[in-house]
């Protein structure tokens, strides 16, 4: 099993929402190589839910309930989706600062590739992003 971390701005789509939908289909990503962290998902992967932009913290856990498939939302290109099953809420979330101060996340994607939306995490970083959250 595979980790990842999917970022989403909380005002577009908070973690909340995604609990109560249940599932959703991770459309609209238009990065060559965040498609590919896409298609390298595998069904049951665990994923971390961060929120960016004001907030900045991982908040919640996800698991990929259906691989890479075409992304409806796009017009143009050969662009992915998966679908992702909502967990439970972190019951600490795990803000930025925390990630880039603790020497085991220092080289985690998401603080040396900022703009990709979808990252892939090593069993280290993503079993230290889970006793920091609580879990």
């Amino acid at each position: 099993m595979a980790s990842w971390l999917v970022k989403q701005e909380p005002t577009a789509y908070a973690f909340a929402t995604f609990q109560k939908e249940k599932e959703t289909e991770w459309t609209g990503v238009r990065n060559f190589q965040a498609r590919n962290n896409l298609r390298a998902m595998k069904k049951g992967d665990r994923v971390f839910y961060y929120h960016s932009v004001e907030e900045k913290r991982v908040v919640g856990l996800a698991t990929v309930a259906r691989e890479a498939h075409p992304d409806t939302t796009a017009t143009e290109g050969d662009w992915s989706c998966v679908t992702l099953k909502a967990g439970k809420a972190l019951p600490e979330p795990v803000t930025l600062e925390a990630i880039k101060g603790d020497p085991l996340l220092k080289e985690i994607a998401l603080v040396r590739q900022s703009r990709l939306s979808v990252v892939p995490l090593t069993e280290k970083e993503a079993d230290r992003l889970a006793k920091l959250g609580g879990i």
